[in-house]
């Protein structure tokens, strides 16, 4: 016996136990999932197509696991605008094992699996002190010498800290950026342009060398 059935916007023909890979659907490994988007159910040469759907038709489905799809890359590029943006994206999915092929309105006979209990935390030791209120993220920065980066256009206390926290302390750092790291910032801490958009390399010099802006 086998199956039509729709899910994620694709379709799929299933037979009892075949394994697919289908866009992310709610639930933990071992639940068991309904799916209701039968479009046709074929046992020999009887054939029944829906009408879009079968009427009282559903595939019951184990998950196996929700994993992750290998990475693609996302190049975009403009000609003679020095425009380069390159992402990664990996896409969810759920493996599923097909358990039973239902007609009439009948409900799945398998069970999701028990989970094993969570373990419970074991309880903290008390500290032999109360531990001081931390330090505000910009006191912070202050301590460890850093430039004041928000002399920098557009760089507020948020994206001072996310430079901060790359292990970008310094004017003199960023002066000496070429094309390449900031293509790398601008993707790994989201600037979106900002960096060149702002000109951020050349005011840095500028600091680097005492001369306000």
């Amino acid at each position: 016996m086998y199956a039509v059935v729709k899910t994620g916007g694709k379709q799929y023909r299933v037979s009892e136990n075949d394994t697919l890979k289908v866009e992310r659907l709610q639930g933990d490994a071992g639940d068991i999932v309904t799916l209701d988007s039968v479009l046709m159910v074929g046992a020999g040469g009887d054939v029944t197509v829906g009408e879009p759907m079968v009427a009282g038709a559903s595939v019951a489905a184990e998950i196996v696991e929700q994993a992750r799809d290998r990475k693609i890359i996302v190049f975009k590029k403009r000609r003679r605008q020095n425009y380069r943006r390159k992402k990664g994206h990996r896409q969810h999915y759920t493996l599923l094992k097909v358990t039973e092929i239902l007609t009439d309105g009948a409900k799945p006979s398998k069970k999701a699996a028990k989970k094993p209990a969570a373990k419970k935390a074991a309880p903290k030791k008390e500290e032999a002190a109360p531990k001081e209120a931390a330090a505000p993220k910009e006191a912070a920065a202050k301590d460890t010498g850093a430039d004041d980066l928000k002399k920098l256009s557009g760089v507020g206390p948020v994206l001072e800290q996310k430079l901060l926290d790359a292990g970008v302390t310094s004017f003199a750092q960023i002066a000496a950026w070429g094309p390449a790291e900031i293509e790398e910032f601008d993707e790994k801490l989201s600037f979106k342009g900002r960096i060149e958009r702002e000109g951020w390399v050349e005011q840095a010099k500028k600091l680097a060398a005492g001369e306000e802006e």
